[in-house]
């Protein structure tokens, strides 16, 4: 049997710097190019999306990235924010949210289902009840334009009234109405997110119409999804592309098998690239990069030893699996930071870069001082070792 062209995790690493943007030289000019590069950027924290892309642009500003996210000039360059893998928020750029949304879409017809099923036995909402509302919705959001839950409950009373949610366990809560229908309204891509409400770290946002995507055959999208992420991320192993995508393994499979992918031996296993990316890749200069929480670098493999020690995993993870704030050198994080209440940046080191690392590092925490300016960043997701850094006062 012939053996599999073998993959080491120098070579791994040398691959995501480049790709990934981790270093001066492959650095972007604009948002949009940086979404394009790492297919999409996690937006369950806002602030997430403002600095994976400020770490990888060459002057970032927080003008130039809402410009981007918000406004649409005929014939530029777009981002879409999207429901899509693991049924997360992403805001990916336009021209690959067909294929996306298709391959990785939600059962929006259950979804609608359920929704109407939970309002019927919680209110006594039939179909046409349920369906005057939502059209009622679509129409007061279409005469303002732009606008909040609150402000379409205001035009809407019956998106005011409120349902009891997960009724009987410890997190029971009460809930608008609005939420349900806006969240089935929004998997159906007849309205979207827009602008936040108050800063670009706020998770309020306000809604938008919008027409809904195409549809696209699913065996085709998720094929070409497989092979943006495989060029993105690759050399991968199939269980990382299912734990990306939220696929079943026989969907990964089939998916991998339409790329024509190459596969490869990796220290996790048989991983796969796309036959052109077969050559190494040369490395580029010593790189750092300050990433925060659910990074799409960080996130991108569910195999992980090859860029971040196991060990380290407790101090940086939360207890659901969703990472911290870290710090890279070389296409290895090996530590953490997060800033304190009074702005400046504190980090730890997990593994020593050494002298000029130490210095390229420091360099890097002042160009994120320098763009976070006087704005302070709450993170919805807190994990042990930020915690304890964004306590520290500096020394």
């Amino acid at each position: 049997m012939t053996a599999l062209p073998r993959i080491t995790a120098d070579q791994r690493r040398a691959r995501l710097v480049r790709r990934h943007l981790l270093a001066p030289s492959v650095r972007m000019q604009t948002a949009h190019e940086v979404a394009q590069a790492l297919i999409g950027l996690h937006a369950t924290d806002p602030a997430t999306v403002y600095l994976a892309v400020a770490a990888r642009m060459h002057t970032p500003s927080i003008e130039a990235i809402d410009h981007a996210l918000h406004d649409r000039p005929v014939g530029a360059p777009a981002l879409e924010r999207i429901r899509c893998m693991r049924r997360t928020m992403f805001v990916v750029p336009t021209h690959l949210a067909p294929d996306i949304r298709s391959a990785t879409a939600q059962d929006t017809g259950r979804l609608r289902t359920e929704a109407g099923d939970k309002l019927s036995k919680a209110l006594g909402w039939d179909q046409r009840h349920y369906t005057a509302v939502e059209q009622d919705t679509l129409a007061a959001l279409a005469a303002r334009g732009e606008a909040t839950a609150a402000q379409l409950a205001a035009d809407v009373p019956a998106l005011r009234e409120q349902l009891t949610v997960f009724p009987g366990k410890p997190y029971e809560s009460r809930q608008r109405v609005s939420a349900t229908i806006l969240g089935v309204l929004a998997a159906e891509g007849r309205i979207r997110r827009s602008r936040p409400v108050g800063s670009w770290t706020s998770a309020q946002f306000r809604w938008t119409p919008a027409t809904p995507l195409p549809t696209l055959p699913a065996a085709d999208a998720r094929a070409e999804l497989a092979r943006h992420y495989l060029t993105a991320f690759g050399p991968a192993t199939a269980d990382d592309l299912t734990w990306w995508t939220g696929w079943n393994l026989t969907h990964t499979r089939k998916a991998i098998a339409a790329t024509g992918a190459q596969a490869v031996e990796l220290d996790e296993g048989t991983g796969y690239l796309l036959p052109q990316d077969l050559e190494p890749a040369p490395s580029p200069e010593p790189g750092a990069a300050l990433l925060p929480s659910l990074d799409p670098t960080s996130m991108g493999w569910r195999h992980r030893a090859w860029y971040t020690d196991p060990a380290h995993a407790p101090a940086l993870f939360d207890r659901n699996g969703n990472i911290g704030p870290t710090l890279w050198w070389n296409g290895r994080i090996i530590g953490a930071w997060a800033q304190h209440t009074d702005g400046h940046i504190n980090h730890h080191l997990l593994t020593d870069p050494g002298t000029t690392g130490r210095t390229v590092i420091h360099g890097e925490i002042e160009r994120l001082t320098n763009f976070l300016a006087t704005t302070r960043v709450t993170l919805a997701y807190r994990t042990p070792l930020e915690r304890r850094l964004a306590q520290l006062e500096p020394s």
